[in-house]
């Protein structure tokens, strides 16, 4: 049975562990970092196809498979991640962001107007991140490869820069009903409440003409 799982990865297992057993706690949905959003990520579940055959794994306290060929498995997504670089499983088209999707969000977000915040698609952010890594890491030694990292990277740059001038702009204005910030992701939600406290305290301070503590 070949080896696939990483001493990091191994690593990540037990931190989940311990989250499973309580000893550590999920951030609030109200507070969730870029990072706490990527642990999220990286532990849901995701449907994958087997590429082939291949016996029970062990590892760190769960197992995953028997594998059939062509069979859908449901596992964690840092397990369906080192899965399939041992060529074990793929993903589903619909699970994984590409050129064309993110041009796709890229055209969303330019035509809507500047006072409105449109939903991403579920688990954008992480799986943007991920996808420019891949762009990257296969850019080396390639021209090709190099120009749609370079170009997918502008385009990325763009819809997180239009993206946070909104949120600004909302952050600036009286609080907003939770209805209203469903349109955000977790990490955007994070970056509104910590904008809108910081602006709504600046405000206070200099309508209020008071530079200390009240």
């Amino acid at each position: 049975m070949p080896k696939i799982f990483s001493t990091t990865r191994f690593i990540f297992e037990v931190i989940l562990l311990k989250t499973l057993k309580g000893e550590r706690k999920l951030p609030s949905h109200r507070h969730i970092s870029v990072e706490d959003a990527d642990f999220i990520f990286e532990n849901s579940p995701l449907t994958v196809v087997a590429n082939r055959n291949e016996a029970e794994i062990e590892l760190a306290g769960l197992s995953v498979g028997p594998f059939e060929e062509g069979k859908e498995y449901e596992v964690r997504f840092w397990v369906a991640q080192e899965l399939q670089r041992a060529g074990i499983v793929r993903f589903r088209e619909e699970d994984t962001l590409d050129v064309v999707k993110l041009h796709k969000t890229h055209w969303k977000e330019r035509v809507q107007p500047s006072n409105k915040v449109s939903p991403l698609p579920e688990e954008f952010y992480p799986k943007l991140r991920r996808y420019l890594v891949y762009l990257e890491s296969a850019s080396s030694n390639n021209s090709e490869r190099t120009r749609d990292y370079e170009k997918s990277l502008r385009t990325s740059r763009d819809v997180v820069n239009c993206r946070v001038k909104k949120i600004v702009s909302l952050a600036s204005s009286p609080p907003l009903a939770a209805q209203r910030l469903q349109s955000l992701t977790p990490e955007e939600r994070t970056l509104y409440h910590r904008l809108h406290g910081i602006i709504s305290e600046w405000r206070r301070k200099i309508l209020e003409g008071g530079g200390g503590e009240k």
